[in-house]
């Protein structure tokens, strides 16, 4: 996430605010509401939030990634507003029949995905829209877009693949509507690869709504029903402006004008990680920009409000975290362009940091994640002390010296110390450099995130600081107290 202060990033509103340049943001109408976007929970923000806004935890680190795997979409319960008797309509078949039956769903519905997949890849629009319910008009609509959307992007790899349904998924009066044959709801993974960034393909569930008339299958809708934790694929969420840069691609659910006023950005992160992390990396960034806190939640799978003090956070877009997969700089639309130009590129230096080190991937402890992603921000884009660590100082001051490292759950978004959390995980990065070298570091970062060992992090402090944690954490117990001048 990225920690502007407040959940996930506590910066003073002087640090951010104080050169006060910003990058033009035109005003743009909102989209009308999308038949294929998420609940439009309204957004909080008030302006002590912005004040503390924040600058990186990976979204996977901190919540212990929020994907819906396959078997979990695949077995999900059904609607539990759903009305009774809306489950098992099937009760008096055979189960040889009701065997059969679903083989035949599997069948049809798989059909529409193949010629869906095929139209992407052939780049054949009517072909796309010949797979959509004539009678479903509002996702015929979203369905023009959607292909919009994929026409812009360098996908490289598009497939659907059918995992399961479920019959009783649909209410009463939703069938009635839907008319037809034959109605039904089922999970498919949808899997993308954008050329030139993504190493794996990017994956997620979405539930999709089929119809059979008069002999032939349609999909009505990609929207039927969603569960806790179900990513949404960017490109299903409204139109979509797309920028490339020399070190990035930055997709813009807002405007084309946001798109390219941010990739300038994002190629100097790039540029500015790789100068401390090294350029053994992609030195390849994707930015997601939504244009509203609904939407990047719905991307996330997260609740509603779970990121209202969030600027930005690290996700990787696949099922399971793992190395390869592929990951995404998602910002929070409102609280980001509160930020001036130095907000913005902290925000996004910090996480590049995490993309070129693989944090969604990693063991290394979250201080020693946060912490580096600071340190890296903080060298691109020097700030006073007294300002980037106003919470920390204020409580030593008061005689509240940290007694360890920051542990897992300071760094949660609940956390009522999570400014100070990010605080000190940045000086105890900024004391090793300053003590050891910015190059001891990063390769006690290394040595962390290699070891398959539980006593990696101790290991690495003994081998390449040569100290103990406790040692360490008393001397920087020391250079806390030193900078607050307490």
């Amino acid at each position: 996430m990225s920690r502007l202060t407040g959940a996930g990033e506590q910066r003073g509103a002087e640090v951010i605010d104080e050169q006060g340049d910003t990058v033009p943001m035109p005003a743009v109408e909102e989209p009308a509401h999308d038949e294929l976007g998420p609940s439009e929970p309204k957004p909080f923000l008030n302006t002590s939030i912005v004040k503390k806004v924040a600058i990186g935890v990976a979204v996977c680190l901190v919540a212990g990634a929020g994907y819906a795997g396959l078997r979990q979409v695949a077995n999900a319960p059904a609607d539990p507003n759903a009305p009774v008797g809306a489950h098992d309509p099937q009760t008096s078949t055979s189960p040889d029949d009701e065997a059969a039956a679903g083989v035949q769903r599997a069948t049809d519905g798989d059909a529409v995905l193949q010629a869906m997949a095929d139209a992407v890849k052939s780049d054949s629009r009517s072909a796309f829209l010949d797979t959509i319910d004539p009678r479903s008009t509002a996702f015929k609509a979203s369905a023009r877009t959607i292909f919009a959307n994929l026409e812009q992007l360098p996908i490289g790899a598009f497939q659907f693949r059918y995992v399961s349904d479920d019959t009783g998924a649909l209410t009463p009066d939703r069938t009635t509507e839907l008319g037809g044959t034959a109605s039904w709801l089922a999970q498919v993974e949808v899997s993308w690869q954008l050329t030139g960034y993504d190493a794996k393909p990017a994956r997620a569930i979405l539930p999709v709504t089929f119809v059979t008339r008069d002999g032939k299958t349609y999909a009505a809708s990609f929207s039927e029903r969603f569960v806790a934790g179900q990513r949404r694929p960017v490109w299903t969420l409204g139109a979509l402006d797309v920028a490339k840069g020399d070190r990035s691609l930055v997709i813009s659910l807002k405007s084309e004008a946001q798109a390219e006023a941010y990739v300038t950005v994002a190629d100097r992160a790039v540029t500015s990680v790789s100068k401390v992390w090294g350029k053994a990396w992609s030195q390849k960034v994707v930015v997601y920009l939504p244009a509203k806190q609904s939407q990047m939640e719905a991307v996330l799978g997260a609740a509603p409000n779970t990121y209202t003090q969030i600027a930005a956070v690290t996700m990787a877009e696949l099922d399971q975290p793992q190395v390869g997969a592929p990951v995404r700089i998602v910002a929070n639309p409102k609280l980001f362009e509160e930020l001036g130009k130095q907000g913005r590129r902290i925000v996004l230096t910090h996480e590049t940091t995490h993309v070129a080190s693989t944090a969604t991937a990693s063991p290394v402890p979250l201080w020693l994640a946060e912490g580096f992603a600071d340190y890296v921000a903080f060298t691109a884009v020097p700030v006073q002390d007294e300002s980037a660590a106003k919470e920390l100082f204020k409580a030593i001051r008061a005689g509240k010296v940290p007694a360890a490292l920051p542990d897992t759950n300071a760094f949660a978004a609940s956390s009522a110390d999570l400014s100070q959390a990010y605080e000190s995980a940045w000086l105890a990065c900024r004391l090793i450099a300053e003590r050891d070298g910015q190059a001891q570091l990063v390769k006690f970062y290394r040595a962390v995130h290699a070891s398959k060992s539980a006593s990696g992090l101790a290991d690495a402090f003994k081998s390449i600081l040569g100290m103990t944690e406790q040692e360490f954490v008393a001397e920087w117990q020391k250079y806390l107290k030193r900078l607050a001048g307490a």
